[in-house]
């Protein structure tokens, strides 16, 4: 079976926690699974890099705090409406400006399967295609 995460490989993800060994070792581990990854270890980071370029997908990490979880997935969507919001340690709690939530304790290898099947079942690895990407 093909690897999906090398199929996308080319899409960009900006990858945002509050703890810095955790943002470390996760983006470590989602560029492993060939993606391109930038980091962001707060908010206004987040905010500034979200500005500045252009994502394919923001991850909010569970270290993040929950009101930077909430509310950060609102001022991505309101600055690029087209970034794709993936929020994780949501415990099942979920709101309009995120596109995929996971729950607490979810493995790396979760996350990666629901970063495919977000591409896959909504058609994104052809729109990312279509872009050049």
């Amino acid at each position: 079976m093909a690897n999906p995460a090398k199929a996308v490989s080319k899409l960009k993800f900006l990858y945002s926690e509050g703890d810095p060994e955790v943002l470390a070792a996760q983006a470590a581990a989602i560029q492993k699974a060939g993606y391109q990854v930038e980091t962001a270890p707060d908010r206004k980071s987040v905010l500034a890099a979200v500005r500045q370029g252009t994502f394919d997908l923001v991850i909010l990490g569970p270290t993040l705090s929950k009101n930077d979880r909430h509310h950060l997935a609102y001022m991505i969507k309101k600055t690029s409406r087209a970034t794709r919001v993936l929020v994780m340690h949501t415990d099942g709690e979920r709101h309009p400006a995120v596109d995929a939530n996971l729950d607490t304790g979810c493995s790396m290898e979760a996350v990666l399967a629901k970063i495919a099947s977000m591409w896959a079942s909504e058609g994104g690895l052809t729109r990312a295609a279509a872009a050049g990407r």
